[in-house]
């Protein structure tokens, strides 16, 4: 299987990165070609609405997104990857999110399998619970085959993160598939 990663920290050294490393590991580990993206270093551009592109055609913005649509339809699976920013993804993951309505259906008809990895400092048993229901939504509206999650509740720092048990959740999930 082809996995694309889409790893929406800005910071390249921190926990969500922790998390999407150890999953990345776990998939190879299982025979899969995985691919992580760093989308916060890309210059993505946010979706203007003009739906210049049919909901199924190129940009008429010119950004990395083009290259970036082309690893997502040549992928069999998506993983989100955030930090969790006010209790929902990193703008930089949510750019690229809304910049999937160039490509919608052709999206929708692979039926791509799916997971999300993130982290948040804090660790109430709410933390989570609008990330997860946006998530829900991407995977209902684009067809996706959820996976699994690894929720990283009381993450706030990297030592934190290592010494926490949610690198192993999300190396075992990675090969799990």
């Amino acid at each position: 299987m082809n996995i694309l990663v889409l790893q929406g920290s800005p910071n390249a050294n921190g926990s969500t990165a922790l998390l999407a490393r150890e999953f990345a590991r776990g998939a190879r580990d299982a025979g899969h070609s995985v691919q992580v993206v760093d989308v916060a270093s890309l210059d993505i551009a946010p979706c203007t609405g003009c739906v210049a592109c049919g909901y199924e055609g190129p940009c008429a913005q010119y950004d990395d997104f083009d290259g970036l649509r082309q690893k997502i339809l040549s992928a069999d699976m998506l993983v989100f990857a955030t930090p969790l920013y006010y209790y929902g993804m990193t703008a930089q993951l949510k750019a690229v999110v809304d910049r999937f309505c160039s490509a919608n259906s052709s999206i929708t008809r692979k039926h791509l399998k799916s997971a999300l990895l993130t982290v948040a400092w804090n660790a109430d048993d709410w933390t989570f619970d609008a990330l997860e229901s946006h998530y829900d939504t991407l995977v209902r509206y684009l067809s996706l085959q959820d996976c699994g999650r690894v929720l990283g509740a009381g993450c706030g720092t990297v030592s934190m993160t290592k010494h926490s048990g949610f690198p192993e959740k999300a190396y075992a999930l990675g090969q799990s598939l």
